[in-house]
Parts: C-alpha cells; structure tokens; sequence
C-alpha cells in the first residue's frame, strides 16, 4: 500500500495554552499549503520480478496528486535505497514518478550480489516494467554516480525503448583501467576498502552477527590488511563467499580478458550498442572514474548531439567549493541536483530550452592564486569555468618539457645522454599522498595534497617532503615567467632499464607554489599521476616480462587534466617505482601477480637526453580558444 508523507514537523504547545490560541494554531496549520515536498505518496518495497525468477525491492515515489502518467526518473544502488529516498522526493514534487531499487542481493532485494555483471539484465526489465505502469508515460530517465553510473551504463549496452536519458556522474567506461587497477597495477586500497565494506553490509553479514562483528573488526584493521596483501585464503572475506567470490576473480584476472570485457566492468567495448540518446557526464579532476568519464562523452557525444559533459575540480564528492586540501573557491561549486532536474525538465518533458543553449562541454580550469590558507585551513587557490564544444578542446598546443641530468625541465632535450638510478625497495614503497582516491580515503587523504607526509601518515617512515626520497627522481622547471593552461591529455615518455624481470614506473605532475607565510617551503600540489606496470609495457591482454639491463620506451598515462600553472610557480615531475597503498607493491620477481613467493629489490634506471629523450607532453591551450 502507499504512504501519503507529510513531511511537516508535528506542531507542540503547551496544555495550559487557551482555546483560542488552540483554535488559531490548528488553523494555522490547516490553511497554510503543504510544500510539494510534502505530498508524495511512497509505496514502498514492491518485489519487481527478473526474467530469473529473482525479485528486487524497489519504491516507487509519486507526487499525491498526479492525475495522469508522468515520465519516470530510475535511480538503482548498492548502497541501499533508503538513502535516495529525500533525492526521489525532490524530484516527484517536479512531476515526476521516481522509482529507487535496490540491486540484486543487496539489502531488501533478492538474489546473490556478483559485483557489476547482473546490471545490465536487471536494468533493462526493470526499464520494460516501469513502461508498463498505470503512472508511466514510457518515458524514462535514469540518475546515479559511481556504482549507481555503471547501473545506468550496463542497462543502456541493451537498448532498453523506454529509455530516453541519463544523468551520469563519476562513472567508469573500462573498470579494470579506472576502478579495478591501472597501467597494470591493482587498485589495492580501493579495492580492498570496497570490498571489506560490502561484505560487512552485505545479506550473509545481516544473517549472522557473528560475521558481521568479524568483518566490522576487518574494517577497522584496514591499515594492517594492506600491508598483508595479496590476501590469502584466511582472508576476512572467507566469511562472506560471495564477495570473496568476486574479489578473487579480481585478482585472477591481471590482464584484459573476457572478464573484464564484459557488460557492467567495462562500456568502451560495447559504444556501438548504445542508444541514440542524450546524456549528461558529470566528473571530477580528482576523481578515480575521470578517465572512464571523459572517455564516455567522448565516444557517445557521436551518437547525440546534445551529450553534455562537466568536469570541475572535484574528488568522488561532486560540486563542491574544495577537493582534498585546496580549495577553489566559490564559482567552483555547482548544484548537480539543480542541473539534473533542469537536464530531465528539458529531455523528458520538454519544458527547458536553456539547456540546449548550454555547450557541449563545460570544465573548471584549476589556477593558484595565493599560497594561503583559509579559515578552513586549506590551500586558497582559484580558478574560473570555460567551456568548449567538444573535449579535448579546439586550439591545443603539444608541449614537451624534457628531463636533464641536474634535474631540470627544460624546453628543449639534453644535448649528453645520462641516466638517474634509483633502488625500490618493495618493504619500503613510497607513500600515497593524495590522489585520485575514493574507497579508502579515511585511511589517505584524497585529491590535492602537499606532497608532505603527516606524522600519522600511513605507510610514511619520515615527515619530509616525498622528494627528499633517494627512491624519487625530481624533475622541475625554474619558476615560470608566463603561465602554462594546460587543458587535456598528459603523459610521461620515458626510457627504462631495470635488474629485475618486472617493475613498476610511477609518474607524478605536480604544481609547486612559492613560499609564503603559511607555507614557508612552498606548496607541493599533486595534479595528476600514473603507474605502468612493465609486463604490460606493450599491451594490457598480455604479460611480457624484461630482459635485465634492456632499455624500453614506455609511457605512463596522466589521463587528463585543466590546471593553470601561473607566472612564479613550478612544473614538476616525480618519478618512482611505486605509490602505495593507492596501487600493490610489484615483487619485482616476475612471478605470476598475486602469487608471489618473496620479493626483491630492484635497481632501476630513467635515461635521457641524446636517443632517450624522455619528456613530460602537456596539451596547452593557445590564446585562440579564448573563454577563459
């Protein structure tokens, strides 16, 4: 049965109060109109049926007095449904039926959870089913970040009719590259917090206390699980088999595969399959879906004209002012609940022109201002909106800053070849300070960060700055005399050599800003970095180990960044052998991932100038692209 919600305090007063007072206040309360807000009628835990049999627990949220079917936003989670319900009764009280499932074994809904793989099935009936409703009108929009955008992505791979929009944020297009791992190396700290933390509120934890004090205990050991990766059969997940099922599978599968080919881990092999319909991306710059969402705009914006895409200078956590310990001021925010209910308003019904107005493409380019900290105690730096009619941008410049041997960035190669060795050591890995964190962010502080470790910091043996390392190469301009934009893709060519069969190479962008009175060393802010793994220096589907002392070309992919690197500051470039816990530590011993006996140090080589010019590429924006 339906709930009519009045969302209206109770009202209290006194017993002593008098009659008239009494009859005023009832009044009141009659006569003054409820919000729309405050009449929906929620019908909650309707068992809709699978084409298997399994039946999933989904509310449906209706504005009280629809007198006619209404286009249907869909919103589907892991996390469970009860925690969308305030988002579902904004979007009723526009007109609007909202359904929220719960997914397949998750919560309410029945069914074994198998991470991602059921989506795309489960999505498509329950699209069909909404289509098929007295309060629907066929049309149906879908809205969700971060699992909730792979639920909107796998049921759009089947073409469901019904289906006319989605609203996507923070999402993957290929997860063993931008969620499960990337350049070859394993995600450890995302992946192993995701899956502690499902499993611990997941149905085999509800069905027995005694497994969930044990995984609740798992999760608060976080920190020594890490270090005690690859996890083996005496896991805390053994308690719950079916996420130790799919969190082995993970582990099982270190190259690109049929596994991770499939609907639901990855969307990049199926483009084709998609419907014609306009969608809105929604990323972040620190983000650990950035690749996956400008990969998306970019091969679906092909399939409808009216794709849009934002970027701003977020983590995980959309629309806000800051991202780790910098904040960007106030035009970095952005209502996304505001712009998504404009978005539907304009797609589903009709109603706003505006939006077609807006372009393709709107992105927050992040800019140092000042090197002082607000009343928050983070970095106040700045930035401005600029917009573009397709990504990456028109009017990009290539630009390559080449090592040299004092350690130096320079414009042009270094005329004598050298090289910088260095040791990595796996027992002595360098920390992850800041980055593109989700999971796992009360263990590392996530997004922008001082390249300092704290002294709680995890996995840090000192508090000195990272470059001080003897394991970290430096790489950095003198202070610049006019400002680089740098919008779009970035990478690291370098030429390697190593004593082991197999290594890893990290590669850090960094924006280095002067000293000032709050930070008398200068800021050390992160911008972007990456990781390759040497087996798969050549292709992600198969493992190539080195022959020790071989020099190879390789390049480290920075995905993508907009950063406004201002008159006075630092390009710079760290250059390791490892990032952890962010990423697992290689063993350097060749042996199969996951499975190694012992691990050994490696003595590692980055050459440059002369036939191994190893640079940083920036795209630059030109005075050409205006809008700044």
């Amino acid at each position: 049965m339906p709930v009519l919600y009045c969302t209206r305090p109770a009202l209290a007063f006194p017993l002593n109060l008098s009659f008239s007072w009494l009859t005023t206040l009832l009044l009141f309360t009659i006569l003054t109109p409820l919000r729309a807000e405050e009449m929906i009628s929620v019908e909650k835990n309707r068992m809709v049926r699978m084409r298997d049999g399994v039946h999933l627990a989904t509310d449906i949220l209706l504005p009280a007095e629809a007198s006619s079917p209404l286009p249907c936003i869909l919103i589907r989670t892991p996390y469970n449904k009860d925690g969308s319900t305030e988002l579902g009764k904004f979007f009723s009280a526009q007109n609007y039926a909202v359904v929220i499932q719960d997914v397949r074994g998750r919560y309410h809904s029945n069914g074994t959870f198998y991470i991602y793989t059921n989506e795309g099935p489960d999505g498509f009936d329950t699209v069909s089913w909404i289509s098929q409703q007295p309060w629907s009108n066929g049309n149906v929009g879908t809205y969700g970040g971060s699992y909730l955008a792979a639920t909107q992505n796998a049921l759009a791979v089947l073409k469901p009719p019904a289906l006319k929009t989605m609203f996507v944020l923070v999402g993957t297009s290929n997860y063993i590259e931008d969620g499960a791992g990337r350049g070859g190396a394993f995600a450890l700290l995302h992946n192993m917090t995701y899956a502690f933390r499902l499993a611990m509120l997941g149905h085999e934890s509800a069905a027995n206390p005694i497994v969930k004090t044990a995984l609740t205990q798992a999760y608060d050991q976080l920190p020594e699980w890490l270090w005690a990766a690859p996890l083996n059969s005496h896991s805390p997940l053994r308690h719950t088999p079916s996420y130790d099922r799919w969190y082995r599978d993970w582990k099982n599968h270190p190259t690109y595969d049929r596994y991770w080919k499939q609907n639901g881990y990855n969307f990049e092999e199926f483009y084709p399959s998609y419907p014609s319909i306009p969608i809105y991306f929604v990323g972040g710059w620190y983000d650990l879906f950035k690749r996956g969402t400008l990969m998306n705009f970019q091969r679906l914006a092909t399939r409808s004209e009216e794709t849009k895409l934002v970027m701003g200078p977020w983590t995980h956590s959309t629309g806000i002012t800051y991202a780790g310990d910098v904040d960007f001021g106030k035009t970095a925010a952005l209502n996304l609940r505001d712009e998504a209910l404009q978005w539907f308003n304009h797609i589903l019904k009709k109603t706003n022109p505006k939006m077609q107005s807006k372009p393709p493409v709107r992105y927050f380019q992040m800019e140092g201002t000042t090197t002082t900290k607000n009343s928050e105690g983070r970095l106040q730096s700045g930035g401005q909106w600029a917009s573009s009619s397709q990504w990456p941008p028109e009017h990009l410049e290539s630009m390559q800053w080449y090592l040299h041997d004092d350690g130096s960035l320079e414009r042009t190669p270094c005329k004598c070849q050298h090289f910088d060795l260095f040791s990595f050591t796996p027992d002595h890995p360098v920390p992850t300070v800041g980055g593109n964190i989700d999971s796992g962010s009360h263990i590392i502080p996530r997004g922008p960060q001082n390249q300092i470790p704290h002294k709680d910091h995890f996995a840090a043996s000192s508090t000195l700055p990272l470059s001080a390392r003897d394991d970290v190469l430096v790489f950095e301009t003198a202070p610049l005399t006019t400002a680089v934009e740098v919008v779009g893709p970035i990478h690291v060519k370098l030429w390697v050599s190593s004593t082991a069969t197999d290594t890893d190479f990290t590669a850090k962008l960094i924006d280095v800003f002067p000293p000032s009175e709050d930070y008398p060393n200068g800021y050390s802010m992160n911008v972007e970095d990456g990781i390759l793994r040497m087996r798969f220096r050549n292709s992600r589907e198969r493992e190539e180990l080195m022959v020790p002392g071989t020099v190879y070309p390789i390049t480290i992919d920075l995905w993508a960044t907009a950063n406004r690197f201002s008159p006075g500051h630092r390009i710079r470039v760290d250059i390791s052998s490892s990032n952890f816990p962010m990423y697992d530590i290689n063993p350097n011993t060749g042996e199969p991932l996951g499975k190694h006996t012992h691990s050994v140090r490696a003595l590692n080589r980055v050459y440059h100038g002369g036939e191994h010019p190893s640079h940083l590429h920036l795209s630059v924006r030109t005075p050409l692209s205006g809008n700044r």
